[in-house]
């Protein structure tokens, strides 16, 4: 049997661990394993290498992924992408593909697997907001960057009496700025999920300084929805109007937005830190090692069985497959009780 392997979309802490865990227990299977470059892309220029022990030594501790990555939609549209993809695949002499991304990676596996093509999925994303999975690779490694940067502003914070706004990633789900605000002592996390006003945001700031506090650390999700005054509705703070091949904006900049707004307001001197892809890079904590190494391991034993259209998924401790329809069906957004729990902390 031959598999390709590729990684699509944003990189993130734990790519390496994933394929390291496919290839070996694939070669332990007496299987080829080829190595897709660029993603999807990949699949398009019929870019690929041999992937062996020595191809995979030494990258467990690496960031980023060895194999490179793009942001290529298959099913694009107005294109033919996908047919050219399934050409290359018969072409190349694919027995199956593992594909290691997110939302729109897997959302293109999905698409794959009813036109023909043997898929299995991986999770990946720092935001961890697939559904059918309770925790996605690359998340526990950012939310600790994320957090170790507030502990630092803290610092900062209280030594200039100054109230410091952290915007971290997060489009549409806030799970970053949320773990990260709770294990940062935040006094403030604004997530998509919960669109909330620069008023509120005063309040709760004011009440702190009225209790003697001197300075706040306010995180905010990058696809948080601010109000800054009566007229105008919650929308998306962006950086531009171009979207991608998936159709997305790229946002950005809400965190000045709200730290100007909050000096306005009520007179606090404010600065933003915008983390942006530092949240991406770097070492993979253990925790995203070795959930990584199990996702590849897991992802080349459904190979094995040709129980294709699946992905596979963390469940309590045990690592299993759910569809990939079901897990690119729905985004898993922070729900009520977990965000109930961190505003008894804030202010």
């Amino acid at each position: 049997m031959k598999i390709g392997v590729l990684t699509g979309g944003g990189d993130c802490p734990g790519l390496n661990a994933v394929i390291r865990g496919a290839v070996r227990k694939s070669l332990l299977l007496g299987y080829e394993v080829i190595g897709i470059k660029n993603g999807w892309k990949g699949l398009l220029e019929k870019n690929y290498y041999k992937l062996d022990h020595d191809a995979i030594s030494g990258i467990l501790h690496r960031g980023g992924t060895i194999l490179g990555s793009s942001r290529t939609n298959l099913y694009e549209e107005g294109k033919n992408y996908y047919q050219l993809a399934i050409d290359n695949y018969k072409e190349m002499g694919l027995d199956a593909l593992i594909a290691i991304g997110g939302e729109d990676t897997l959302g293109v596996a999905a698409k794959l697997y009813k036109d023909g093509v043997n898929v299995i999925g991986v999770p990946k994303t720092i935001d961890n907001d697939l559904s059918g999975t309770d925790y996605t690779f690359g998340f526990d490694t950012a939310i600790n960057i994320a957090t170790d940067a507030i502990d630092r502003l803290h610092t900062t914070a209280e030594s200039h009496n100054r109230v410091l706004v952290v915007e971290v990633m997060g489009r549409h789900a806030g799970w970053i700025a949320l773990h990260a605000g709770l294990a940062g002592g935040a006094d403030i996390t604004l997530i998509p999920e919960k669109p909330s006003t620069i008023k509120e945001i005063c309040r709760v700031l004011k009440q702190r300084h009225d209790r003697g506090k001197t300075f706040s650390v306010v995180v905010v999700s990058e696809g948080a929805k601010v109000k800054i005054d009566s007229e105008e509705d919650n929308s998306l703070i962006l950086q531009n109007l171009k979207k991608d091949s998936f159709g997305h904006v790229a946002l950005g900049g809400i965190g000045n937005i709200v730290a100007d707004a909050i000096e306005n307001e009520i007179g606090y001197e404010t600065r933003a830190v915008v983390l942006g892809h530092i949240q991406r890079g770097g070492t993979p904590t253990a925790f995203d090692r070795v959930l990584g190494s199990r996702f590849g391991i897991k992802a080349a034993e459904l190979v094995h069985n040709k129980d294709f259209g699946k992905m596979t998924a963390l469940r309590g401790t045990r690592i299993v497959a759910v569809s990939l329809e079901e897990a690119v069906g729905t985004l898993k957004t922070v729900d009520d009780e977990i965000y109930n729990e961190a505003q008894i902390l804030f202010g």
